[in-house]
């Protein structure tokens, strides 16, 4: 952009060189004009500065020989993307402090779609991840990656977030902690309603009826036409109230936030997902 304005600049003041040679009184209106539009495209933009915000890296990647690019999910912007200039420097001090699952407190600055990190601090409180509940964790960073959008803020999903992070270290059932984290990711993000509640007949769900949830309208009740997971009006209002203790209902809600997740995904696959079905069976 700036060497075709500079060009343009060139340009222009060679026409205005020609003008002052043959007519000097005209072009001197017309110059006196200009600097002020150039002046008023060059004011730069406000810069954004955020201090000590509460934090987790999602996922990072290489950027230019020593830096990286971190994919940030922040309590008051949402998932924000920054620039860690020298990170993978030996001795940079942000080296060590972007992990995964652990708690931070991250400065930024700048104006620009990806920001620039200017600081990053381990806070603590959380224990670490393992073995399973580490590949549950690297699932849920790459649901709110690809589901999240960039700068939305979600204070009670990152709350949630955290909660969910602390069940898994200490070994919680895992299938129900993530079909927890799933669907209050879903309501967070604006795509899914209360599902107890009957698009059709505006009433509560029966207990002992068979319901489809559509990822578009909602609860209404099964068709032979179905080919979504068809669930009990049971498993539905269980699953408004987080009781995942009935088995029918932890088999039930696995296939219906399968379904639903790969409809919001819009077709975009997820690896880890995979990986825990093959092990897990999740």
């Amino acid at each position: 952009m700036t060497t075709v304005l500079s060009e343009s600049q060139l340009a222009q003041g060679q026409v205005r060189a020609d003008l002052r040679t043959e007519a000097p009184v005209a072009p001197a209106r017309s110059e006196a004009k200009k600097p002020t539009r150039a002046r008023s495209r060059a004011v730069p933009e406000k810069e954004h500065k955020v201090l000590a915000q509460p934090g987790f890296i999602l996922h990072s990647y290489p950027y230019k020989e020593t830096s990286l690019i971190v994919d940030v999910l922040s309590r008051d912007y949402g998932r924000v993307a920054l620039v860690a200039k020298g990170a993978k420097r030996p001795h940079s001090a942000l080296r060590g402090a972007l992990q995964t699952f652990q708690p931070l407190s991250l400065s930024w600055s700048g104006r620009s779609e990806v920001r620039t990190l200017t600081g990053a601090e381990w806070v603590g409180g959380l224990l670490p991840l393992e073995n399973s509940a580490l590949l549950c964790g690297f699932y849920l960073n790459e649901l709110l990656v690809k589901l999240l959008a960039r700068e939305d803020a979600h204070p009670a999903l990152f709350d949630n977030y955290v909660a969910t992070l602390n069940k898994l270290a200490h070994g919680e059932n895992a299938p129900i902690v993530l079909r927890q984290f799933e669907r209050i990711l879903l309501k967070q993000t604006g795509v899914a309603g209360n599902w107890s509640h009957c698009t059709v007949s505006g009433k509560t769900v029966q207990g002992d009826g068979i319901y489809v949830v559509d990822p578009e309208v909602g609860t209404r009740p099964e068709r032979l036409s179905d080919r979504a997971p068809k669930v009990s009006g049971k498993t539905l209002l269980d699953m408004e109230r987080e009781d995942y203790s009935d088995p029918t209902t932890q088999l039930q809600s696995k296939f219906l936030m399968r379904y639903l997740l790969a409809h919001h995904l819009g077709g975009a696959q997820l690896n880890t997902r995979q990986i825990l079905i093959d092990l897990m069976q999740l």
